[in-house]
């Protein structure tokens, strides 16, 4: 065997049917296209093909819709993201050179590649777009199909670029939020920081406060929460760590750096208040758990490691002054707290020396209220760096029951030829997922260590006994 590939983006394309429903009219159709080199034709050929399949299967109904189509060498994804708006993600399916008797063939790894998961991040690639532009449909109705084309360009073009395909798993599926739990005190001191502020600032409709991209409290609906979220810690909080770290962020005069950092500073907003004479960049976000589309500008605001969001509605006209005075409102308070959560962790952090190398590792997931927990991926940058192997995580996306039935409970164990144990357990709408290796073990063991992770993992979390 030779070297192997990984899974990359062949395609991305954005159509609507309807704008070209006359012969020679069929560019119209396309909204979005990538890669921009592929020949015109090229491109009216892919997308006409998707079309003809996307159609073919609608004669069978409702029930039929198409997600993806399976070639030797291409996996092809497919979303009606909105009426008539489909999204189309086309991969190169992993590869690698087998050699017979001298002669190298290739060989297609079919199975390296998950619908599901897949489906999963074309999926979050479309809710990225509406977050910031609205819906496909909002900006066509007002601004006309040209606008739409050239917002795609400007949002896909960059987005494309940060896809991390051959590391998606499990975790795509689920998008979920990693919670940080704290004790009682701590707690309140977070509820009442947010009461106070909201109070003196009633401009400010909802609140997010994260610390070390785990998120402690939030008044936004978790369906919107769950897609700011991703942004986030994946793209708004790490490229200012960058700047931060190169020395770009520093707001005020002082004689050591590290004093400096004891401050606060915006995020999003005017980089330097001393001297700023405009606000900056504060973008403008989408929310859509009401009955129409909410609009508002996202102000961050970071102290150390804790992220603090402030959803102010778009109408509402911001100026210097009102970050010069919030910034001396809330940089003291913020501190004090920040230190107070620090030294709470810091206590709650076990060592891991203290935890064996081959000690079961879980994947928890909460449908309600979308948090999740993995002793399984090392971080949250969707880096690769995992504990289990890339077989172990597939299993974990094939055991990934479907949302209509994790209400029921239910436990199902797979044993690997290499004597590792898989285990899905659901039960009210949570997930856990144990993979542990013991050999010549019975499934009797199993289920002890699996009720034994439970009540030291799960605290508090109900579990139907099967």
């Amino acid at each position: 065997m030779g070297d192997e590939t990984t899974t990359s983006l062949r395609n991305f394309f954005i159509f609507n049917p309807t704008l070209g429903t006359k012969e020679g009219e069929e560019l119209k159709k396309i909204l979005y296209y990538h890669p921009v080199t592929d020949h015109v034709d090229v491109q009216i050929k892919n997308v006409g093909l998707v079309e003809g399949i996307i159609n073919f299967t609608g004669t069978f109904g409702v029930s039929s819709d198409i997600t993806s189509l399976h070639t030797q060498k291409t996996r092809q994804i497919f979303l009606e993201a909105e009426k008539n708006f489909w999204m189309v993600m086309i991969l190169n399916v992993p590869m690698t050179t087998k050699v017979k008797d001298g002669v190298s063939s290739p060989e297609y790894l079919e199975g390296a590649i998950q619908d599901k998961v897949y489906q999963s991040v074309l999926r979050q690639a479309y809710f990225i777009y509406r977050l910031f532009w609205n819906t496909f449909q909002n900006t066509t109705n007002k601004d006309g199909v040209d606008a739409l084309k050239t917002r795609l360009e400007i949002f896909y073009s960059a987005y494309l670029k940060s896809l991390k395909l051959a590391h998606a798993d499990i975790l795509n599926i689920f998008s979920g939020i990693q919670y940080l739990p704290l004790d009682k005190l701590t707690f309140l001191k977070v509820q009442c920081l947010i009461n106070g502020l909201e109070c003196d600032y009633p401009q400010v409709t909802h609140t997010a406060f994260l610390y070390n991209d785990h998120l402690i409290w939030s008044s936004v609906e978790p369906s919107d929460m769950q897609v700011l979220y991703h942004y986030l810690i994946s793209t708004l909080l790490p490229a200012n760590l960058e700047v931060e770290l190169q020395g770009g962020s520093m707001q005020r005069h002082s004689t050591s750096p590290f004093s400096a950092l004891r401050h606060g500073r915006f995020v999003t907003g005017p980089s330097n208040l001393k001297n700023a004479k405009t606000t900056g960049k504060v973008p403008r976000i989408y929310t859509f758990s009401g009955p129409t589309a909410s609009c508002y500008h996202l102000i961050v605001y970071r102290v150390l490691s804790a992220s603090l969001c402030l959803f102010v509605k778009a109408e509402k006209e911001l100026d210097i002054d009102f970050f010069r005075k919030f910034d001396s409102y809330i940089s003291p308070k913020l501190t004090s707290l920040v230190s107070d959560i620090a030294e709470y962790c810091s206590k709650q952090v076990s060592s891991p020396s203290n935890v064996p190398e081959n000690a079961p590792k879980f994947i928890y997931f909460n449908k309600f209220n979308l948090a999740y927990k993995s002793t399984v991926h090392l971080d949250n940058k969707q880096s690769g760096n995992v504990t289990i192997s890339d077989e172990q995580l597939k299993i974990i996306a094939d055991l990934n029951t479907n949302g209509s039935s994790i209400e029921d409970s239910t436990e199902t164990v797979v044993k690997t030829l290499n004597d590792y144990w898989v285990v899905a357990k659901t039960s009210n709408y949570r997930e856990f997922y144990i993979v542990e290796q013991q050999r010549n073990a019975h499934l009797i063991d199993i289920s002890k260590d699996i009720k034994t992770i439970c009540e030291t993992e799960l605290k508090g979390i109900f579990f139907q006994p099967i």
